[in-house]
């Protein structure tokens, strides 16, 4: 479908939203899939909602999701006299300064034009052919098309797509953590895991539920696919830590990991001292840093002499449960690891 053009126009009201981003994927895609463009709008004309720094924080919500604009950003509060100009000519000037079309406002007594004015004009001034977001917006549609039809112009495809919504069916709440890409970069999701997550909805016709099972399968999954070093890295970590992190489910877990091993658990009794003897013979024998081959030999031959493994965890991390265990021989340089594993 050549000359396609598509628009992502979300408001400056905070990072986000799920369900934004899930109408920006399904833009991205339905531009790339007809060999078109997407532009970005940022629908600033309400400027009560706008909250200061949002903008920047789009921008960075989209470039963390790795959704590309092909144009833009394009603000439309830089286009308000090319709204007025527009609303003079289909509508009818109140006494009050305001211009309506019909029972809707077009112009605000203080000349903003109105979110409804500012979206069409914009539209068709930009040449968007198609115009893909929330059923949430569907009853504006008939609307939309008639202020186009009334400058003259043939109104563009309008295609809307079900609503990311809660357990109870009612759109997601802005204070679920879950409901935004902000709080989910807060609940350590790697975006990877989010955009395969909203390219799985597609363009849904109809409400889905927000599915964090899933979400959290697709994160594991993207950590998975990650380079030790890239790992670390996402964690904050040294990039030696890569390996250990590797059964995190998520990057707030590979942080608290990384976190316990660059911190010396508070040394406690043992209940296996024999086992933390043997370990410090085999790894004081050993060399300074081990590769995952050596490490798995140090584990292996505790497990020969029946050692306990719980024990040891314990006093290398202090916890009993965790990453593979040769993995955290190969985080802790010898020294370390001999301290760690000294009974009190």
């Amino acid at each position: 479908m050549p000359g396609v053009r598509v628009r992502f126009a979300p408001s400056p009201t905070g990072s986000l939203h799920l369900g934004g981003a899930l109408t920006a994927v399904s833009n991205r895609r339905f531009a790339d899939e007809r060999d078109g463009a997407l532009l970005l709008r940022i629908d600033d004309t309400d400027a009560e909602r706008a909250v200061p720094g949002s903008e920047a924080e789009i921008l960075a919500d989209l470039e963390w999701l790795r959704i590309a604009w092909d144009e833009g950003p394009l603000r439309q509060s830089d286009r308000a006299e090319r709204h007025r100009e527009a609303a003079q000519s289909i509508g009818v000037s109140d006494r009050d300064g305001s211009v309506r079309f019909g029972r809707v406002t077009l112009v605000r007594p203080d000349g903003r034009p109105t979110y409804h004015l500012a979206s069409v004009v914009d539209d068709l001034d930009l040449r968007i052919t198609h115009v893909i977001r929330g059923k949430d917006l569907l009853p504006s549609t008939a609307l939309h098309e008639a202020i186009a039809r009334a400058l003259g112009a043939e109104p563009p495809e309008y295609v809307h797509h079900g609503l990311i919504v809660g357990e109870d069916g009612r759109k997601l709440s802005k204070r679920e953590r879950a409901s935004s890409l902000a709080g989910l970069r807060e609940l350590g999701i790697p975006p990877e895991a989010v955009r395969a997550y909203l390219e799985e909805l597609g363009l849904p016709r109809g409400d889905v539920r927000f599915d964090e099972t899933r979400l959290r399968r697709l994160a594991v999954e993207a950590l998975g696919s990650l380079s030790d070093e890239e790992l670390a890295a996402r964690a904050g970590a040294a990039t030696k830590l890569g390996p250990v992190l590797r059964g995190a489910h998520d990057l707030v877990e590979a942080r608290a990991i990384a976190e316990r091993l660059e911190t010396p658990p508070e040394r406690a009794p043992t209940r296996s001292p024999e086992t933390l003897e043997r370990f410090r013979e085999l790894r004081a024998a050993a060399a300074d840093e081990l590769d995952k081959e050596q490490a798995k030999a140090v584990v292996r031959e505790l497990k020969a002499v029946g050692g306990d493994l719980r024990a040891l965890r314990l006093a290398l991390t202090g916890a009993e449960r965790g990453p593979e265990l040769w993995a955290v021989l190969v985080a802790l340089p010898r020294d370390e690891a001999l301290r760690r594993a000294t009974a009190p």
